[in-house]
């Protein structure tokens, strides 16, 4: 588990640190996906739920649920400053609209308010309807995943057999409206909205998340092809649950790119039998985690372990109070009984926005390491860690940024991402063409290195 040093302190036992997790869900996996850290050890905090009484449908009762988040974040949050934020205003401010609401979606519009200027992904809350199964994730989608491409909002993916693909929306389609309001007058509302400081993640989310809405609900949207002709429709939101996997395919033969969805310990456990089984005749590795938003700790520092020398440094987590922990790899885990199999093999790494939480992390070490090359887009930041859900008096679920993390050097990853070695911009005729440059200019790469090797 790394040695001792000023400031860090190992956790009371190895179980504390066992069940340290980065889930992989924050607030875009209920539009498509993005980070989410979380310790989901199950606390005095979870278990309070089961007897959950209270009703927002009285103002009293919204009260409570208000008076308990605010409390909620004011003890725990990693950052006693509130990044700048003077939350004492925000209680002032916000208490008097969540004693005026008029239902329970409209009490936690007012809860995501009010804490949406600490601009922290990972901080959020969940009405008791919204809450679901950390490792297979559901979301809220129309069908389509938007993206900024050259300024605009841009369709990046249309799902199977979905209302807008038989209404003949494709990858590269420019959203036009939004129930008759035009789309970049609505992104920039919103971007104006928010605090000073606008990252680069959050800038992403706000593109990402132009369609969000409650499930059931409809929305009119205006669209642009490539022809430059304009249609419209109306498309439903829904609830879609995804599995989170992990698929191996191979490109010129001696290549495989294998994409990784998040960190669990079932694709931990898979990914270390396919290194084991499935790299015979492979020359070069391209990891795929431009989808990936993190993930379980201990399963990240597995994947991990395949590649860096045992007891390598992966940085620490830090609390409130200065007290924390580092994370090393290792030659066994404590998730599967099998010895972690390492392979030397080349490696290239493609990122994205979407590219999150305990990702980052394994992105650093293998570039900290020149262990890999990376190739994309600038990756989320988003790296803080919650180490227990908080159960609200009616149900809902509060998710509060405990930990803090730092790389080995001291570096911050969070708001400051990972930069790419070699940048990627999505073109929109690229998107219309089916065109993948990352991975073209990863396969490119890796074929100089194996012929210089044969050399």
């Amino acid at each position: 588990m790394g040695n001792r040093r000023k400031g860090i302190v190992r956790p009371r036992s190895y179980d504390f640190l066992r069940r340290a997790s980065i889930l992989v869900i924050v607030t875009l996996y209920f539009v498509s996906p993005l980070p989410f850290p979380l310790f989901p050890a199950v606390g005095a905090d979870l278990a309070k739920g089961e007897s959950a009484a209270v009703s927002t449908s009285t103002r009293e009762g919204r009260l409570v649920v208000f008076d308990d988040a605010w409390s909620a974040i004011n003890q725990r949050y990693y950052e006693p400053g509130f990044n700048g934020l003077d939350w004492s205003a925000q209680r002032t401010t916000f208490r008097s609209l969540a004693a005026a609401a008029n239902s329970s979606e409209e009490l936690y519009s007012v809860l995501r308010r009010m804490i949406a200027p600490l601009n922290d992904p990972h901080t959020r809350v969940f009405t008791p309807e919204e809450k679901f199964d950390w490792w297979r994730p559901r979301f809220v989608t129309t069908g389509i995943t938007i993206r900024e491409v050259d300024g605009l909002p841009t369709v990046v993916e249309v799902e199977r057999d979905s209302g807008p693909q038989r209404a003949g929306i494709r990858a590269g389609d420019q959203i036009e409206t939004v129930n008759s309001d035009p789309a970049l007058s609505l992104i920039s509302a919103r971007l104006t909205n928010s605090r000073s400081f606008v990252s680069a993640s959050s800038r992403y989310r706000t593109f990402a998340t132009l369609l969000e809405g409650l499930p059931g609900t409809s929305v009119e949207i205006r669209w642009k092809r490539k022809n430059g002709t304009e249609r419209s429709a109306q498309f439903q939101r829904h609830w879609e649950e995804r599995d989170l996997g992990l698929r191996i395919r191979r490109e010129r033969g001696d290549l495989a790119v294998i994409e990784i969805d998040g960190f669990t310990k079932q694709i931990a456990a898979n990914f270390t039998r396919l290194v084991r089984e499935k790299l015979a005749g492979v020359h070069g590795l391209i990891l795929d985690l431009r989808s990936n938003g993190g993930g379980d700790t201990e399963a990240m520092t597995d994947v991990a372990s395949a590649f860096l020398r045992v007891g390598f440094d992966l940085g620490q987590f830090t609390g409130r109070d200065g007290a924390g922990f580092t994370i090393s790899t290792r030659s066994r885990s404590p998730l599967m009984t099998e010895q972690i199999t390492q392979t030397l093999l080349p490696v290239i790494v493609l990122t994205s926005e979407r590219t999150a939480s305990a990702a980052e992390i394994f992105i650093a070490a293998l570039k900290a390491s020149k262990r890999a090359s990376v190739i994309g887009a600038e990756t989320c930041g988003c790296v803080l860690a919650i180490r227990t859900p908080h159960e609200l008096p009616d149900g809902g679920l509060l998710d509060i940024s405990e930990l803090d993390y730092r790389t080995p050097t001291g570096d911050r990853l969070e708001r400051n991402g990972i930069k790419p070695d070699q940048t990627v911009i999505i073109q929109r005729n690229d998107l219309y063409a089916g065109r993948d440059r990352a991975i073209e200019l990863a396969i490119t790469k890796l074929t100089g290195f194996r012929n210089l090797e044969n050399k």
